[in-house]
């Protein structure tokens, strides 16, 4: 059955039609510089302007607009105010909505590869509260995509992780390869990382202890893919201080560090557009992280991470049942996995293998109590329903369940759970809905992945136009961040203990049009 599009909008269906036809005049778009800058911008500030720019005049720290809701940012943000709901689903038969039985369905476009990385790269910023008694409407967010799972939560975090000479981060040999080092030693952490924590240590096997990394996040030890890119930029990061160590032997270790920092940054923000948001979009224009031409735009704003962005990252649909060889239970707190498989063979498996699809029926049980969290959260700030963010993002409100999807079994679960369209929650209403054509989320998601992540990204400090300079990175630096625009460039600088040809793509080969 097909998704009946009546509710699409006719700006958006145009909009669509635009950007995913023609071909060739995208083409020529992009090869003409000057023409590539214009509509690169263009259609940065298009998909942007798509919802109200920050500051949001809402928090979750209370339900009006107080001088706190507007300046404290360990509550996360919102785009809606609260709205109390009664009469709402059992949890656990919403959790039911989100889960596989069987393998799941595949993704046509994306490889574990692009899994990975939008799990490691958020992990940075979509940060919940790690106090205890867990409060729904905190975060601890630092909110700039900054590279935290690398360089730690707090400063503290970050002068142990430092190895304090020639601007590295601290690292071992095995096998003749680079690896952080790691937190236990006789199942016992070391002094020496006494600021750093790992979540879930109490479910942690006490035999896998002495194989966990010392690393920037709490989580970068939880899943194989974490671990293997936080493994990743960090011989990147060696690297680019040997690089500035060698052009500019007078700069101390503290200058070297920072400058090694500050590049690092951007080429995560670069592989973020210029990669990760391209493999989402189904457009044919290539979008670029050129920060020359966004000097005055009205989103141009502090960062500040709204809850609504947090919850509709819960991607956990991604993961097939099995990872390299493994099933996915297998590769929670196993970072050993890292070591004893190789970066470059790792990455090249993930690169092959494909992910599932986004989207409700296909969540592996395993992580079933992640989904049945996330709606908990969602119901405790009290998130307006599906059909508000769906006027808030410029689509209008459905109203019928044949507008969000055109599978028949979503069609009919959502029905006996909510009855009708406007009851639907925000957090399934999201997953519900069908993939656009080409792209790997639904249109909803879409949208709110685009305007949260140009409106983070570009607003990024080091991406001012009187920052993004040599002064900055120097001339050695700003050459690296030139010659870096895909998570292949890194990988191919960084795998000397298996040298080889690699496979690294979030795009999987073979995908075509439809």
């Amino acid at each position: 059955m097909t998704r009946s599009r009546e509710r699409d909008g006719w700006q958006n269906q145009l909009q669509f039609s635009v950007l995913t036809n023609f071909e060739p005049a995208w083409r020529f778009l992009h090869s003409r510089p000057r023409l590539r800058r214009i509509t690169n911008h263009a259609l940065i500030n298009s998909a942007v302007s798509t919802m109200p720019a920050r500051p949001n005049a809402l928090s979750t720290l209370e339900p009006y607009t107080s001088w706190s809701s507007l300046t404290d940012r360990t509550y996360s943000g919102r785009h809606l105010p609260p709205v109390k709901a009664s009469g709402l689903p059992d949890q656990e038969r919403v959790a039911d909505l989100f889960t596989r039985s069987g393998a799941g369905t595949p993704c046509p476009k994306s490889t574990v590869l692009f899994a990975y990385f939008a799990q490691w790269f958020t992990d940075g910023f979509l940060r919940s509260d790690r106090h205890a008694p867990r409060d729904p409407r905190r975060n601890d967010s630092r909110h700039e995509i900054d590279l935290l799972p690398l360089y730690g939560v707090t400063p503290a975090w970050t002068e142990q992780l430092r190895a304090h000479a020639g601007g590295r981060l601290k690292s071992q040999r095995i096998g003749g390869a680079e690896f952080p080092p790691y937190l236990y030693d006789g199942g016992v952490k070391k002094p020496e990382f006494s600021e750093l924590t790992v979540v879930r240590p109490d479910q942690i096997p006490a035999d896998r202890l002495d194989t966990l990394f010392a690393a920037g996040s709490d989580t970068t030890n939880s899943q194989v893919g974490f671990t293997l890119l936080n493994t990743l930029f960090l011989r990147e990061h060696n690297r680019v201080a040997g690089v500035l160590a060698d052009a500019y032997p007078g700069w101390d270790d503290e200058r070297l560090f920072q400058t090694a920092r500050n590049i690092m940054i951007v080429l995560l923000i670069k592989i973020v557009i210029e990669e990760y948001i391209n493999h989402i979009t189904p457009y044919h224009f290539r979008l670029q992280a050129d920060p020359v031409p966004f000097k005055r735009e009205a989103w141009i704003r502090p960062n500040w991470m709204a809850i609504e962005f947090n919850l509709l990252y819960r991607w956990h649909g991604l993961i097939p049942p099995t990872l390299h060889g493994e099933p996915v239970w297998k590769t929670i707190f196993n970072p050993a996995l890292v070591v004893e498989r190789g970066v470059g063979p790792l990455i090249d498996d993930a690169s092959r293998h494909r992910a599932n699809r986004v989207g409700v029926f296909n969540t592996d049980p395993a992580l079933r109590p992640v989904e049945l969290a996330s709606i908990r959260e969602a119901r405790a700030v009290q998130l307006a329903p599906y059909n508000d963010y769906r006027a808030l993002a410029s689509f209008p409100r459905v109203t019928d369940f044949d507008q969000i999807t055109g599978d028949e079994a979503t069609q009919s679960a959502l029905k006996d759970l909510y009855g009708h369209v406007d009851r639907i929650e925000f957090f399934p209403g999201l997953f519900a809905e069908d993939a656009r054509p080409n792209s790997v989320l639904p249109s909803l998601i879409g949208r709110m992945v685009g305007v949260d992540a140009f409106s983070q990204a570009l607003t990024n400090p080091l991406l001012s136009p009187h920052v993004f300079n040599e002064r900055t990175f120097s001339a050695a630096g700003m050459e690296i961040i030139g010659g870096t625009g895909r998570l292949a460039d890194i990988v191919g600088r960084n795998v000397p203990e298996a040298p080889g040809e690699y496979l690294v793509t979030m795009t999987r080969e073979g995908w075509q049009r439809i």
